[in-house]
């Protein structure tokens, strides 16, 4: 093969190095109506009078509406398939307001010096409740987040909104109880993880207008556009028909742009004044009113015997999914399929897990999706439960992890692991870490401690049997081809990826590989960028539709040489019976624009009914002042399992990109609340993300399997890699101090509490 597991560069990377003005607000019209929006100043209150006039009469005013002047008709802003497992909780506009930072009204004006003076204009009336800011008070507390009787669930996931749950359930095989009994060794240990903001260089951002034929068309930095297309027809009450979604470039998702979080505003400001208009998110309401990572936290129970083999494993998950259900059903699923998982003796497993609307900013995607939270929770028990048995983490690890051809316990989308390399890995990672001589922990005798921790982890290749790839291949007159994509490349490089798989499957050069972006009117059908898709499943796409181009073009070659289809062959260049007998490429796609029957395009749609996990084992060492509790990522050691790799220059910055962010995850981010439900972090002066100084050595190898039903035995890489660094420092910090830190972030403040304890308990 000449191009897959080859490090092709990226086919923008000459473009984004340059500063190419291709994203959202590079092209939006400079006649825009500017957008913005008024909010809520309280966690829980309604507006019983709201006074726009005065606001209306600004000079450069275009339109001020409030929950008055928009559909009552609910939907929800999660970029899910239909139906959505998430609830209908959402108006444009809502007379009750659930966090601060809640819209009020929007504002469209000339100039945004218009807009934010008729804002301070706008005169609200707020009768303000007491909020439900504490997850653990939600479920059948007297505070109702949605008491309204038109909110509806879709699907049964366990949702009361006369509860606050979002949904509840419970699974189970086993006699849990009566294994853990049966267990010489059990811990019983709860863990908490914070919200997480993605941070994303881009902010929210979209831009709207109509077109000639009264269309609404949206032009938005978001992972869905399809799934946008749906969400505006249904809070506008109009036929998705009438809308077209088209993405330009974007700066960076993580997840958050799973949501809709802007569109709806300017798309209900184009369809009721006719002009484009836009609205571009500042840092400041990205981090208090987006869709960061959910709150969570996750009692685990584990059981191991004398042999060191894990047989049981009850799992509870509380999450918070704030003021709005949107991912809040799903992202719960895998913080229990994802860790269980992991262990492929258990013989009994629990996982249950209820998801609490409260007063706070709602949660949504976020890379990992819940199994970032899950298997911290999972791997720092199974850590506590190695030091409980004196036996070397990495060792039980090896007596438990999963192998090919074996079980995964609690993961329906693949009973059994088609592929997995994770012995391998482990291996090289403790090979690259100098394991056995650095564990525990090494004195510096300097009052620094460095110590080590491991972690290992799996995540999913797409939604089985729900997630859509779809890819349309077109032979042009010129001899190079058009691969015409439904998904969304956000940074991820995946144009790239998929002309490497269209480039090998037509034995061309990449460079004649043409990749289109994504427009709903246009493009092949797509789910979107999220659960880890894009190479397995639109890849996979990429590849059929690849093949049944081979064959038109041969069928159109054997016309133009007389011969039957089934007497030639194709090697990229030619159609050819034999080396005297050949029709070039060029010729051929010159035929099929005259006198020709035989269609030179493609689309295919491809969906799996499997979703075989990529694996991974991360390996942290720290450096601990013993004086100041500060801590630092000294070196990562990371090796991955994603299948073929197709791209491995693209599958190590991947993985680099969500080591990063884990590191931010276990020491440095923060969300708080003050006591009235508003953000504390709401800048990076208070929400400190790690810099390349707080990183230390991240190293990444890969020890790729080859899986069967994923396109040259690709799987996906995108979200497992943020799931091992939070378990793994956090037993690192353990083996360097002692002190055992269940809240994440892992603060200096945490760090040197729990020495000072331990000081104060020898005395």
């Amino acid at each position: 093969m000449s191009y897959v597991s080859k490090p092709v560069r990226k086919k923008d990377a000459m473009a984004l190095v340059t500063g190419k003005p291709v994203f959202t607000n590079d092209l939006a019209p400079k006649d825009c109506l500017i957008v913005k929006i008024l909010r809520s100043p309280y966690a829980n209150a309604w507006i019983e009078e709201i006074k726009t006039g005065t606001a209306r009469q600004v000079n450069g005013i275009v339109a001020v509406y409030t929950y008055k002047d928009v559909p009552r008709k609910r939907f929800t802003l999660a970029g899910q398939t239909y139906p959505e497992l998430s609830p209908y909780d959402h108006y444009i506009l809502d007379q009750r307001l659930r966090f601060v930072g809640d819209a009020v009204a929007i504002v469209a004006a000339e100039t945004e010096e218009a807009a934010e003076k008729a804002m301070k204009r706008i005169k609200v009336k707020y009768r303000v409740d007491e909020p439900v800011l504490d997850m653990h008070k939600a479920k059948d507390g007297e505070i109702l987040v949605h008491p309204e009787e038109d909110w509806e669930a879709k699907v049964p996931v366990g949702a009361d909104n006369k509860r606050n749950l979002c949904a509840s359930g419970v699974e189970e095989s086993g006699d849990v109880e009566k294994i853990l009994g049966e267990c010489k060794y059990t811990v019983d240990r709860t863990y908490h993880t914070k919200a997480n903001q993605q941070a994303m260089m881009e902010t929210f951002r979209t831009y709207c207008y109509k077109d000639h034929f009264g269309r609404l068309n949206v032009v938005s930095s978001t992972q869905v556009p399809f799934h946008v297309r749906r969400i505006l027809g249904n809070a506008l009450d109009i036929p998705s028909s009438k809308i077209r979604v088209i993405k330009p470039r974007i700066g960076g998702g993580f997840g958050a742009k799973q949501t809709s979080v802007s569109e709806i505003y300017p798309a209900f400001v184009t369809w009721m004044t006719g002009r484009p208009s836009k609205i571009l998110y500042s840092r400041y309401e990205s981090q208090i009113c987006a869709s960061p990572r959910h709150e969570m936290e996750i009692r685990v129970r584990a059981g191991a015997d004398e042999n060191g083999i894990v047989r049981a494993l009850d799992v509870y998950t509380l999450s918070n999914a704030g003021a709005y259900g949107e991912h809040s059903p799903t992202t719960v699923g895998l913080s229990g399929h994802k860790s269980i998982a992991l262990y492929r003796h258990t013989e009994a497993y629990r996982f249950a897990y209820d998801v609490v609307y409260t007063n706070v900013q709602a949660a949504g995607a976020y890379r990992g999706y819940g199994a970032t939270q899950g298997i911290y929770a999972v791997e720092s028990a199974v850590n506590e439960l190695a030091h409980m048995m004196n036996i070397d983490p990495v060792k039980l690890r090896e007596l438990n992890m999963p192998m090919e051809g074996e079980p995964l316990p609690a993961y329906q989308d693949c009973t059994t692991a088609p592929s997995c390399t994770m012995d391998q890995c482990m291996k090289r990672a403790k090979e690259m870490m100098n394991w056995d001589e650095k564990y525990p922990y090494k004195d510096m005798g300097n009052g620094k401690v460095r110590g080590i921790g491991v972690a290992m982890a799996m995540q999913g290749s797409s939604i089985a049997g729900i997630d859509v790839g779809g890819a349309d291949m077109k032979l042009n007159e010129d001899g190079s081809y058009t691969l015409g994509l439904g998904c969304t490349d956000m940074g991820t490089g995946c144009d790239t990826i998929l002309s490497q798989i269209a480039a090998d499957c037509l034995e061309t050069s990449i460079e004649n590989i043409v990749v289109f972006g994504v427009d709903t009117d246009i493009s092949p059908y797509d789910s979107g960028s999220y659960a880890s898709a894009t190479t397995y499943t639109t890849g996979m796409a990429v590849f059929q539709a690849c093949q049944e181009m081979r064959k038109k073009i041969c069928a159109l070659g054997a016309k133009m040489l007389e011969a039957e289809p089934e007497e030639v062959n194709f090697d990229g260049e030619f159609v050819f019976t034999d080396e005297i007998h050949k029709v070039s490429l060029k010729d051929i796609a010159i035929k099929g624009t005259c006198g020709n029957t035989q269609e030179l395009q493609v689309t295919r749609t491809h969906c799996s009914p499997i979703s075989p996990p990529p694996f991974m084992v991360g390996m942290a060492e720290v450096e601990v002042d013993k004086e100041t509790g500060s801590v630092k990522v000294v070196d990562y050691a990371a090796v991955v399992d994603c299948g073929t790799p197709i791209n491995p220059n693209l599958v190590r910055v991947q993985t680099e990109g969500g080591i990063v962010q884990g590191i931010g995850m276990a020491l440095h981010e923060d969300v708080q609340y003050t006591e009235k439900g508003k953000i504390r972090n709401n800048s990076f002066m208070q929400y400190k993300i790690p810099s390349r100084l707080d990183i230390g050595d991240v190293r990444v190898e890969i020890r790729g399997s080859y899986e069967p039903s994923g396109p040259f035995g690709a799987k996906s890489i995108g979200e497992l890699v943020i799931n091992t660094p939070c378990p793994a420092i956090a037993d690192a910090v353990y083996n360097a101090t002692g002190v055992r830190v269940r809240e994440l972030p892992i603060t200096p403040e945490k760090v040197a509490m729990g020495i000072l304890k331990q000081k104060l308990e020898k005395k």
